[in-house]
């Protein structure tokens, strides 16, 4: 491999995220080396990818730098040997193609429209339910609390469990060397995702055996693409759907809180000129970028960036580092409402594994800064968040708050 002239730090560290101190270093790497081998780590030798246009070109070549869980998958820690859990991100066309067909119809636009009421009947009474003048975790009561409620929606899963749902998210993405992390070790988050494929395999079952309704477990019981789903294929994309549907939306509304805080003059922007809140929105996940990395593998040897890539090469695109990239967003340490172009970040992936639930998403948030602003709440963060320790998601575990009045 290429010879480089100084060591970068090992960017794969999860106590980066958890400090969040990563900035720096991928700053220095897009500079410096934005290609850049990592001969050693505790993941095995990998490329960087930190700038925007470099992993746009991998995200667009899938025939090349593949997703396949037999391969590797997604992420950057290989998944353990004999006990890989497929999915249809960790899938290459064309099976990649048909399993996400089945789910997509759940997050069109003329779904999106009749969801939206509910969406925002639920944020108005969770913000309506909050105390004034004592401290609560706004993670736990409103990034969290909405999304399990959208999650129970999408499944038709009982809302009073909705919280498992929450659960198997959490078990599903850990890293289990983390101190808080919970569960520890690989046997017991197998055993847990394992009963949540139990009850989604008895709803399943119910729904199998009636006329198609349209919620995701149906869909995928009556769909040629799913319906004859393997066991580990059946809890890989049960686990993909939870976390997707859970992760990105949950940790962009705790984040977004903080970053609307500190920044008031840009909200200000929006309260004169409501026409911007898709601006707000889109700058909410740019900001967040709550799925740190993706990972691929080359298939073949190629080139990118002016470096040979091997085939069986392990290909990280670094996703908080190409939202940061000074060569394709101007001023991207800033948050900024009204950008041009706010929509073209990466925390949604591109290409034909964008994230399929991406309007969703927006849509959630956008309801919740509409309710919050239309309240007019003082709120203030009364201690530092608690960040998962995790180089795949940039979560916010806990986030102190008040509301004065």
């Amino acid at each position: 491999m290429q010879k480089h002239v100084e060591e970068h730090a090992d960017v794969s560290q999860p106590r980066l995220y958890r400090e969040d101190s990563w900035g720096p270093h991928f700053a220095r790497l897009r500079r410096q080396d934005p290609v850049h081998w990592h001969a050693e780590s505790p993941f095995g030798p990998y490329w960087s990818v930190t700038r925007h246009a470099e992993i746009m070109k991998v995200e667009l070549d899938p025939a090349t730098y593949s997703s396949a869980s037999e391969l590797g998958g997604i992420q950057i820690t290989d998944q353990p040997q004999g006990e890989e859990l497929p999915n249809f991100i960790r899938m290459d066309p064309p099976r990649h193609t048909a399993q996400r067909k089945t789910v997509a119809p759940i997050v069109a636009p003329s779904n999106l429209a009749n969801m939206e009421g509910l969406i925002r009947q639920r944020t108005g009474q969770v913000l309506d339910g909050l105390p004034t003048g004592e401290t609560f975790d706004w993670a736990d009561r409103v990034s969290t609390e909405l999304t399990a409620m959208m999650l129970a929606t999408l499944f038709d899963f009982p809302q009073e469990d909705r919280r498992k749902l929450t659960r198997w998210s959490d078990v599903a993405i850990c890293n289990i060397e983390a101190e808080d992390a919970i569960v520890k070790t690989n046997e017991a988050r197998m055993a847990e995702l394992r009963q949540m494929a139990e009850t989604m395999a008895a709803l399943w079952q119910e729904r199998a055996a009636r006329p198609p309704t349209f919620d995701l477990i149906s869909m995928m019981a009556h769909s040629d693409a799913t319906r004859n789903m393997p066991t580990r294929e059946f809890i890989g994309n049960f686990a993909l759907l939870i976390v997707g549907g859970n992760d990105t939306t949950r940790n962009s509304m705790s984040a977004g809180l903080m970053a609307m805080l500190d920044n008031p003059a840009e909200v200000d922007k929006v309260r004169a000129d409501p026409g911007l809140m898709p601006s707000l929105v889109s700058e909410t996940i740019r900001w967040a970028t709550p799925v740190i990395h993706m990972r691929r593998t080359a298939r073949q040897d190629c080139e990118l960036g002016g470096k040979q890539i091997r085939a069986g090469d392990k290909v990280v695109m670094w996703y908080v580092s190409g939202n940061r990239d000074e060569a394709a967003i101007d001023e991207p340490e800033r948050f900024v409402v009204g950008r041009p172009k706010a929509r073209q970040h990466l925390a949604f992936g591109a290409g034909i594994h964008r994230c399929v639930g991406d309007r969703l998403a927006e849509m959630q948030i956008r309801i919740l800064w509409e309710e919050l602003l239309k309240r007019d709440l003082e709120i203030e963060v009364v201690a530092p968040p608690v960040r998962l320790y995790s180089n795949f998601i940039r979560g916010i575990r806990s986030l102190p708050v008040r509301i004065t009045s």
